[in-house]
């Protein structure tokens, strides 16, 4: 075998691995982005001053080293991570707790009915900012660490059914590109549908130049590919453009508050027709049923067809972006609202349940019902955590006044008489200050990222016999890896770049 098909044979035929150690990985950074938080707060109490370089470090160390360890060496001790990071935040609470600036002599009970009856202020949802960066530091990692063989084969892409981690990764940012979309963020509040219509086309142009670009490239060189993911000429820019424009004409059509209806009848008609028609047919064997590639259709037939499935969670995470999105006065309406999001995401999953026992199990290759129900309840999960340690991080800020940490709501007392007149319980140097914050620089640059991260992945696997790295070798290359591309984009970010090609 050649080097290529060696390669190739590495990420194909796997079957994935269970639900829950999904759910309990992605779950993780969530708790680690509330310990940075938590030392930020603490840290700044005791010492005024921070460097640029002392953030980066920081946030590299509690975002990124994590997810490495996580999908690496420490991948069979996921729980034993979470109990490490929780009695680590437990502990730094402890110690901001005990030097309270704010309610130092009250009872913890007064403490929190007063909380509950702040205000909380952002220019946007820190939680949906910290979705979208962790599925892409997680896909930056996994697309390089799959080439080695410390990354488990459980976590690589399924080849027809089940559960891997990297099968979330595409279904994750589909739901996250959705819930900050245009029409979520009301963009396109004037004009008419056709110049709506228009201006979405006009925007997909740039994944039209990378969907190309990366085919030419990857053609041309003989790079290694996994055939079964999207067909011969077919690949994720691809998916996002259909994605795009389709549903852009159904939100042009169609009220944003009816999104939900529009994702359940996109996908189980979708589900319909692949039991009742020779639809899984043509996925799984080409029109001829022999797995003939010749011509458009079978040479991209799951590329072309699943997109459906990512239509449909689409639709949901505009639906969940307009739910967030939504105005909230006080702490106590933040709270309800992630016991709405946690609920529906149980609800999910034991629809995923269901449906798995009694339709089809899992399939990124077709994003069949199970596969769209199993991304937006996972999505829902991991949105739960954020929001829920947002609250405990603004909870920590809230005691200790004048705390700044970036990325992250700020706590503003309400006034009675009229709510538009508050008065913010943080400086107002957090508003002047540049945001030093690794988090916010990958949400402002977050295409170019995930150019960075496929570029320099192409070009390690091609420098690098990744197939017989050692451990060690693999650990240094994946965390240098990740701290180049982030330093790079970081360095934007202080020098306040947003790089858009459009």
């Amino acid at each position: 075998m050649s080097q290529k098909q060696m390669k190739e044979a590495f990420v194909s035929n796997h079957n994935g691995t269970s639900v829950l150690e999904v759910t309990q990985g992605l779950c993780l950074p969530a708790f680690c982005i509330l310990c940075r938080g938590l030392l930020i707060i603490l840290s700044q109490h005791l010492c005024s001053s921070h460097t640029w370089r002392t953030r980066f470090f920081t946030d590299f160390v509690f975002l990124i080293v994590p997810l490495v360890a996580t999908l690496t060496i420490l991948s069979s001790f996921v729980l034993l991570e979470h109990l490490a990071v929780i009695i680590l935040g437990a502990g730094l609470f402890y110690q901001i707790y005990c030097r309270r600036t704010c309610c130092a002599r009250m009872p913890v009970q007064k403490i929190l009915e007063k909380f509950l009856k702040i205000g909380l202020e952002s220019e946007y949802v820190p939680a949906i900012s910290c979705f979208r960066v962790i599925n892409s530091a997680f896909t930056a990692i996994a697309i390089l660490a799959v080439d080695f063989p410390l990354f488990p084969r459980r976590f690589a892409k399924t080849e027809l059914y089940g559960t891997g981690a990297m099968d979330f990764g595409v279904g994750g940012f589909i739901f996250g590109t959705a819930m900050v979309c245009p029409e979520v963020r009301r963009k396109y509040t004037d004009g008419s549908r056709f110049y709506y219509l228009t201006k979405s086309l006009y925007s997909v142009w740039p994944l039209v130049f990378l969907g190309v670009g990366r085919l030419v490239i990857i053609k041309s060189i003989g790079y290694q590919e996994h055939l079964t993911e999207y067909g011969v000429h077919w690949n994720f820019f691809f998916t996002l453009i259909v994605v795009k424009l389709l549903t852009s004409l159904l939100l042009s059509i169609f009220p944003l508050n009816k999104s939900w209806i529009m994702a359940i009848s996109i996908i189980v008609l979708y589900q319909l027709a692949l039991d009742f028609t020779p639809l899984k047919r043509l996925i799984l064997y080409g029109t001829d049923g022999s797995g003939t590639r010749i011509g458009l259709l079978n040479a991209n037939r799951e590329g072309i067809i699943s997109t459906w499935g990512y239509v449909a969670i689409h639709m949901a995470g505009v639906q969940t972006g307009s739910y967030m999105l939504k105005k909230r006065s006080h702490v106590k309406d933040w709270v309800k609202g992630t016991y709405h999001i946690l609920l529906t995401a149980i609800s999910l999953f034991i629809s995923l349940y269901i449906v798995q026992v009694n339709v089809e199990v899992v399939s990124r290759r077709m994003a069949n019902l199970a596969f769209c129900i199993w991304i937006i309840a996972s999505s829902l999960i991991l949105l739960s955590s954020l929001l829920l340690c947002d609250i405990i991080l603004s909870f920590a800020k809230f005691l200790i006044k004048g705390a700044i940490v970036p990325c992250s709501w700020k706590p503003i007392q309400l006034s009675a008489t009229n709510k538009k007149h508050s008065e913010s319980l943080v400086s107002e140097a957090e508003r002047k200050e540049p945001s030093l914050c690794l988090i916010t620089a990958m949400n402002r640059n977050q295409l170019i990222f995930f150019l960075l991260s496929n570029i320099t992945t192409g070009l390690i696997n091609l420098l690098v016999d990744t197939l017989h790295s050692s451990t060690l070798w693999a650990l240094i290359v994946l965390n240098l890896y990740m701290f180049t591309n982030c330093l790079i984009i970081y360095v934007l970010h202080l020098q306040d770049k947003t790089i858009k090609f459009w």
